[in-house]
């Protein structure tokens, strides 16, 4: 009996250094995973601010859109956002085509001629939805190509008349 005891002992000994060794790395695992979780709402809540300015297209302020409005009876206004915001407010005469199905067969079908003004929209300066029409439709060709910035944002602050539905 007295030979199983230090064999029990030096068993025992591993048996705790193994738990140690596992409460080590549990314990950083752990925390980790605290960590991720916990930044978690603080990386949702964060939005990329989009482009100042877009390359080849005008850039333009709400007083900006009311004169090219005003001059250009043609233009063509694409509102970026989603169908649900769109009906909730929008710029009169804008239409809605939302920036993942603008494809360029559809941009043809609202603007045929790729020499007419057009301008994109969406919720101002944290969505990324008309700066993405933006560029597609600036990369199909079209040269007249306007960006509000702002969106439908600075379009609301500063009071400037809207159509619901």
């Amino acid at each position: 009996m007295a030979i199983l005891f230090p064999v029990f002992d030096w068993f025992k000994g591993v048996q705790l250094y193994i738990c140690f060794s596992f409460y080590k790395v549990y314990r950083r695992f752990l925390l980790s995973v605290v960590l991720v979780v916990c930044s978690l709402p603080l990386q949702a809540g964060t939005k990329p601010d989009v482009p100042e300015n877009i390359e080849g297209a005008n850039n333009l302020t709400a007083e900006q859109v009311v004169e090219l409005v005003l001059s250009n009876p043609e233009l063509v206004i694409i509102d970026s956002r989603k169908k649900t915001e769109y009906v909730k407010g929008h710029i009169e005469g804008s239409i809605n085509i939302l920036n993942t199905q603008l494809t360029e067969n559809e941009m043809q079908k609202v603007l045929p001629n790729k020499s007419s003004h057009v301008l994109f929209y969406c919720n101002g300066s944290r969505c990324m939805r008309s700066s993405d029409a933006t560029s597609k439709a600036l990369s199909w060709g079209y040269s007249n190509v306007y960006w509000f910035r702002g969106g439908w944002k600075e379009w609301t602050s500063k009071k400037l008349p809207v159509i619901t539905e």
